[in-house]
């Protein structure tokens, strides 16, 4: 068997009679691409988590391609190409709604450079002579440097990602021992792991990712450095890091990626204050309500329902919010404006680690600020409360806080069912009085002028 650092090795090829890869199991768009590219006369295979997906038996969520061709050789290829990327360039080829990421196969050097979705959106720079850069930590800042399918597979992370789906003649290539590995569902850095993570320690997120994702087991040599090399997390630019976020917790298995993180030593790093406060209160209700809300978001994604990273926001940074209110509230400040203060400075101290977009940082500042009127059910201003803006994602968050202990339920169910009655029956419930018009006894009633009543002009003479 091919060892992951056995660069000298020739592919293992898996016939298409040894393996359970079809076309039938491939995008049209993908065939599309794969079938041009080899009838221009280049190499052209799917690679990727695409190919291990259907090894294992799961749908692809999106199929990748990498070729010999250079981006400019597939932008001419395809009139619906845009070139991207800052750090790695890429061909996207758009078919409506549907985008095939193609991936020039990238020349194999010591370091190895970090994976090709790991990549800005905008528009490629021209070609450097410098195209591949390191920092100091041994960083890659930069790797455009192109070559062939034998060198590309060795810049690739994990083994059971580093499989090429020959469109020539349906076979796959495995130059690492990765068929191997995703039967045994294990999860092994391909190269020495300590200076993979160095390269790109994003990786150790990514290694997160699949472990909860697909539930392969990490090899020893690809988990012990993670705990150790944590750290360098804190180098990662916050916006990367947020789509890193939102890869872990909004796919389906967050709940599985946060106990991870946490056995991984890597949630200190990405949630500071969350992490020093969990520790404070391990069993506490912030850490309840984390499990709930993080349940919750991966049912909705399991039943295909719309799910939000502010409403997670809102969950993972709750305790540290809590906690930065509780002196203002000490202080003799309004509970509403006590918490939005709190979130503002929660924010700002995790847009260190990870950016949190103001679309939405904002929102979740209004439904955490909107939980004390929860508590006010009497009178006009408890129904005017229902048709708030924000009344429907703060609701849902009360439920969850309901669920984790705190909060009482009778506030729960009172809000669950005053919102089902009949509008008569829900003015009675909030004991308000009501005119011969059926509204709200005052509610037509014009509110006085600042600077007294307004004078009448005086009466003409007939």
């Amino acid at each position: 068997m091919n060892q992951p650092n056995d660069r000298d090795s020739t592919p293992v090829i898996v016939a298409r009679a040894d393996h359970p890869i079809s076309r039938s199991m491939i995008s049209g768009s993908a065939l599309k691409v794969l079938y041009r590219l080899k009838d221009a006369g280049y190499q052209a295979f799917l690679v990727g988590g695409c190919v291990r997906d259907i090894v294992i038996g799961m749908e692809p969520k999106d199929f990748d391609v990498a070729t010999n061709a250079s981006p400019e050789e597939v932008r001419r290829l395809f009139r619906n190409c845009r070139l991207i990327g800052r750090r790695f360039r890429l061909a996207h080829v758009r078919f409506g709604h549907d985008i095939v990421e193609v991936a020039t196969f990238r020349a194999a050097g010591d370091p190895i450079e970090p994976d090709a979705d790991d990549t800005d959106d905008e528009p490629a720079p021209e070609p450097r002579s410098d195209d591949r850069v390191h920092d100091d930590g041994g960083r890659l800042l930069r790797d455009n440097r192109y070559g062939t399918v034998d060198q590309d597979v060795w810049r690739r992370d994990f083994t059971c990602n580093a499989l090429y789906y020959n469109i020539e003649d349906f076979s796959i290539w495995d130059y690492v021992g990765g068929v191997a590995d995703v039967k045994s569902r294990t999860l092994r850095l391909i190269g020495d792991p300590e200076t993979r993570y160095r390269e790109d320690p994003v990786r150790m997120l990514r290694a997160v990712r699949f472990q909860a994702k697909l539930a392969f087991t990490l090899h020893e040599g690809t988990r012990e450095p993670i705990a150790r090399l944590a750290s360098l997390l804190d180098q990662i630019p916050p916006a990367r890091l947020l789509d890193e976020f939102q890869k872990l917790f909004l796919a389906g298995f967050g709940q599985r990626a946060f106990d991870l993180l946490a056995e991984h030593r890597l949630l200190e790093h990405l949630f500071p204050a969350t992490a020093a406060y969990l520790a404070q209160e391990p069993d506490g209700m912030a850490a309840r309500l984390i499990r709930a809300g993080l349940a919750n978001t991966d049912r909705r994604v399991a039943e295909d329902r719309a799910v939000t990273p502010m409403f997670l926001f809102a969950v993972l940074l709750f305790g540290p919010v809590s906690a930065a209110a509780q002196p203002r509230f000490e202080g003799g400040s309004h509970a509403g404006q006590a918490i939005a203060e709190a979130v503002d400075q929660v924010v700002s101290e995790q847009n260190r680690r990870i950016g949190i977009p103001k679309r939405f940082s904002i929102p979740m500042r209004e439904i955490l600020a909107l939980q004390p009127r929860f508590h006010r059910r009497e009178g006009r201003r408890a129904l005017a409360f229902i048709s708030h803006p924000r009344f429907r994602a703060a609701y849902d968050f009360l439920l969850l806080r309901v669920e984790a202990g705190g909060e009482d339920p009778a506030i729960g169910q009172w809000w669950t069912e005053i919102q089902e009655l009949p509008s008569e029956q829900q003015l009675q419930r909030v004991g308000t009085e009501t005119g011969p018009a059926g509204q709200p006894e005052g509610a037509g009633r014009r509110r006085r002028r600042r600077g007294g009543r307004r004078r009448r002009a005086p009466a003409t003479e007939d």
